[in-house]
């Protein structure tokens, strides 16, 4: 079975090597039209052209959501039960700054990936259980949480691996990321002249200021790791009108989902301290999809850096932590699954002008591609060893043990805490 790894890795290799000129047409043209979040209708629309080329891929395009799609190489077509291994593509932009995050690299890593794996198991009688492959394109991961919807429409129910990749400053097998939620708070007073006759009024920004300052007191009393930062959307219309309406928008972060309860209590506890001191009406809302942290699957995340290592990706000493999100995290929480983070030759963070032009630089090419290897080699692993495979569901079912008791009463799979 050794052999048979060795060579169908080297087949993968080779496919994609192969085909490196269309995943970078494919790249730059997501890269070139850079859409915001559930707007992706161009980079759908290309990703179906793309997999529909080769007709042993069934494409089923506006996949439960508008802009996404689904890809699937079933080479026993659905006769018996297959191994159904998931690779998952991103591709929304950025305001203003179109793709400073470099979705449209992880768009290409998820196809390449795809197609090398499908080269790899083609004519293999040997394996012990047929395995299919699953390409989901899941959009609006920057706002709205695509891959959360796409769980409560039940894209992932059958779906038993999940792989993908994101670009950053440096190549990391596993990073959990942190918990989010976006909350918007708005408050309601009485407009009045501000100089005529000011006690008529209710000062709606006398509650938001008030609640920025709450929450500024509030940062020295929490955990080193948990975030809270936020704007004043909405401040009143002119001076000399006491402001009838307020609004601010802010983003809770910490490191685990379960943290989460805890951090939104104490800030709702300020929003709405803010209004009982100002006689103002409040309103707390949670309009999108919460984020939860990515849950470890150390088998797959040593395959990976194993694989890596053997095509010359350098992992250097982790972070002690990163506060970033990603709705990847809710989909950990329902299949075992890998987020590895990838160079592109850059040293620019992730957000800026200067990774947006990286992102679409030929140069981020090489180690694209060489990520998508390594997930698509780390897939030939666990597919071809039962004892791997076993091992990764005891991973999966003793990380989500450990945060379970959290999260009684709350579906993971579908609405956040």
């Amino acid at each position: 079975m050794a052999q048979q790894q060795q060579q169908m890795k080297r087949a993968l290799q080779q496919c994609i090597d192969a085909q490196k000129d269309d995943l970078h047409s494919l790249s730059r043209d997501i890269w070139s039209n850079p859409e915001l979040a559930g707007n992706e209708t161009q980079a759908h629309d290309r990703l179906v052209r793309f997999f529909s080329r080769d007709k042993t891929w069934t494409v089923d395009s506006h996949y439960k959501l508008p802009t996404a799609f689904r890809a699937v190489w079933d080479p026993v077509g659905g006769l018996e039960r297959a191994l159904n291994v998931g690779f998952l593509c991103e591709y929304d932009a950025l305001p203003g700054i179109g793709h400073a995050c470099g979705h449209n690299l992880i768009a290409e890593v998820g196809a390449a990936a795809a197609l090398g794996l499908k080269s790899a198991l083609e004519n293999q009688s040997e394996l012990l259980q047929p395995v299919k492959i699953t390409v989901l394109g899941t959009p609006a991961e920057e706002a709205i949480g695509g891959k959360i919807d796409l769980i409560k429409a039940g894209a992932f129910t059958d779906m038993d691996l999940v792989f993908m990749a994101h670009p950053a400053q440096q190549d990391a097998p596993f990073l959990p990321g942190v918990a989010l939620d976006e909350v918007i708070v708005k408050y309601y007073g009485k407009a009045s002249h501000a100089s005529a006759y000011p006690w008529e009024g209710v000062n709606a920004l006398d509650a938001a200021v008030l609640a920025y300052n709450n929450l500024s007191a509030l940062r020295q009393q929490l955990k080193p790791e948990w975030r809270l930062h936020g704007i004043i959307k909405h401040g009143g219309e002119k001076p000399n009108i006491i402001p009838a309406y307020t609004e601010l928008e802010y983003y809770l972060r910490t490191p685990l989902v379960k943290d989460l309860f805890d951090l939104k209590a104490k800030a709702e506890a300020c929003f709405r301290a803010a209004a009982v001191a100002t006689g103002c009406q409040v309103e707390i809302t949670y309009p999108y999809n919460s984020y939860y942290n990515i849950l470890p699957i150390a088998t797959l995340a040593n395959l990976y850096k194993n694989n890596g290592e053997a095509l010359g990706i350098q992992f250097p000493e982790q972070p002690n932590n990163f506060s970033g999100s990603t709705d990847f995290g809710n989909v950990s929480y329902v299949v075992p699954g890998i987020h590895p983070f990838f160079y592109i030759c850059t040293d620019a963070l992730n957000h800026t002008e200067e990774y947006a032009v990286a992102a679409g630089a030929e140069k981020a090419q090489l180690y694209t591609l060489r990520t998508a290897k390594a997930l698509a080699m780390t897939a030939v692993d666990v597919v071809c060893s039962p004892d791997l495979l076993r091992k990764v569901r005891e991973d999966f079912s003793q990380a989500k043990r450990k945060q379970g008791k959290h999260l009684e009463g709350t579906d993971t799979s579908l609405t956040a805490p």
